[in-house]
């Protein structure tokens, strides 16, 4: 069996900002009901996502090898993802609170770029995250998202 677990923050302040991709994404992936997968999102806000993936993981009794944590990457320009195993951002309190709980990053991280800062004027990341996306880059993480799910129906549906 497979986990898979979008992050973000509860509450509908939160729901369309970068912070909130990982739920975005479950969103679309639960309505493609992938066969040997659970999908989850987080009720619990974001640094302390740790306690709930922990809680999942044992419910399941999920083997980390079999664990997806979607989640937003600054690290990554808006609009490109990346599927890795052992590999995230630079700095994620998210993630943190999970590699804490779990006592490893050894899971596979669906990294999902959401930074679309320019010039010399950038907003910090902690509060840059918690912004909504703008119109115009909607459309581009609209297209992102059904990429990823994609990716990962097809991925997960040939791996047994």
């Amino acid at each position: 069996m497979k986990l898979i677990i979008g992050l973000g923050n509860p509450g509908a302040a939160y729901s369309g900002t970068r912070h909130n991709i990982g739920h975005m994404v479950v969103d679309k992936l639960q309505t493609m009901k992938i066969p040997g997968t659970v999908i989850k999102k987080t009720g619990v806000f974001m640094n302390e996502s740790g306690s709930f993936v922990k809680k999942m993981t044992d419910q399941y009794k999920i083997n980390l090898s079999n664990l997806y944590i979607i989640h937003d990457d600054l690290d990554i320009p808006l609009g490109e993802y990346k599927i890795q195993f052992a590999r995230g951002p630079k700095d994620h309190n998210g993630l943190n609170s999970i590699d804490e709980n779990l006592g490893t990053d050894e899971y596979w991280h669906v990294r999902i770029g959401v930074d679309s800062r320019e010039g010399d004027f950038r907003p910090m990341g902690e509060e840059y995250v918690l912004q909504n996306f703008p119109d115009d880059e909607k459309v581009i993480i609209d297209k992102t998202i059904k990429e990823v799910c994609k990716k990962l129906e097809t991925s997960l549906t040939n791996i047994r």
